[in-house]
């Protein structure tokens, strides 16, 4: 997901409450960082095949295992602080059922970003520790999409074990699921993206 300016966003400040008024039947797609509107810009055709990809992968690894989880794509948001974020991907687990009508996910448990170019920066810094000030989140995996290459974050009691990977298994546990870095992008990918 990229960020770009545009001029149809607030420049004050907003609440939760706020934004969410405003941004309801809006076109386009929008976070709320620190209580500033930031607009997202249009994705990538590749950026969008590997969040496909993405879902895919632990929507199967969900099912194979027979796990109580969800996975849920674009849309719903991470609230932290005074911050709406709304990653590519997202796991959550447990027997209580979200609403349909939840515009955020509460209890998320591992949380996809793709990069872009216009979101570099803030995937890898403001979101990395914002994702990990919610108590569900034990796994945070920035993706890039230019090429086959992966960083994971993961909690391991009160510190953030990273890895950065080219290839072989990301695992994720909790919940208890294994994926191979190559299962999140397109046939024919392996190094590069096209």
């Amino acid at each position: 997901m990229g960020v770009l300016a545009r001029v149809d966003e607030p420049d004050e400040w907003m609440s939760r409450a706020e934004y969410r008024l405003w941004a309801e039947g809006r076109p386009g797609r929008f976070e709320r960082i620190n209580g500033q509107v930031v607009a997202m810009a249009a994705e990538r055709v590749g950026h969008s095949r590997i969040k496909g990809k993405v879902y895919l992968t632990l929507t199967a690894a969900v099912a194979a295992e027979g796990l109580p989880c969800e996975v849920l794509v674009d849309g719903p948001t991470i609230e932290v602080g005074e911050s709406d974020y709304e990653p590519d991907v997202i796991v959550r687990c447990g027997t209580e059922v979200v609403s349909d009508d939840s515009l955020a996910v509460p209890d998320a448990m591992v949380i996809v970003e793709v990069l872009s170019p216009t979101t570099r920066r803030t995937d890898v810094s403001q979101k990395l520790a914002d994702y990990f000030l919610v108590p569900s989140v034990q796994h945070y995996l920035i993706l890039f999409a230019d090429r086959v290459q992966a960083i994971h974050h993961r909690r391991a009691g009160d510190r953030i074990e990273t890895r950065v990977l080219t290839q072989g298994d990301i695992m994720l546990d909790p919940p208890g699921l294994t994926v191979t870095l190559a299962s999140f992008y397109p046939v024919g990918r392996a190094g590069s993206v096209r």
